[in-house]
């Protein structure tokens, strides 16, 4: 057999989005759900897909944890958690997290 080389061109199987705030009413806001933009997502049809999906809120922290992970960085961190529900008509999503960010 001869071998064929193809081009793959990687494949980045996640969206990226940016932390807008918490979940609020005119003077309290609940910080146990999060709300969440989410990039390329800008009504409320096209959040539908991303409903049930885990959400990842990756930070660097300032100190290493004693358990380092597979590539050596021990100061990248994790929060996981949600999408629940949408937010609005501008593709704006609720999402909740393991624990408050």
């Amino acid at each position: 057999r001869s071998q064929v080389k193809r081009n793959h061109q990687a494949v980045r199987l996640y969206s990226r989005a940016i932390h807008c705030g918490y979940k609020r009413s005119l003077r309290n806001q609940q910080m146990h759900t999060s709300l969440v933009k989410i990039e390329g997502v800008n009504n409320r049809e096209d959040t539908d897909f991303y409903l049930g999906k885990r959400v990842a809120y990756v930070y660097r922290a300032a100190n290493e944890k004693r358990s380092k992970t597979r590539n050596g960085n021990g100061k990248v961190r994790v929060i996981w958690g949600k999408v629940t529900r949408p937010h609005g008509n501008s593709g704006v999503v609720r999402a909740k997290f393991s624990s408050n960010l």
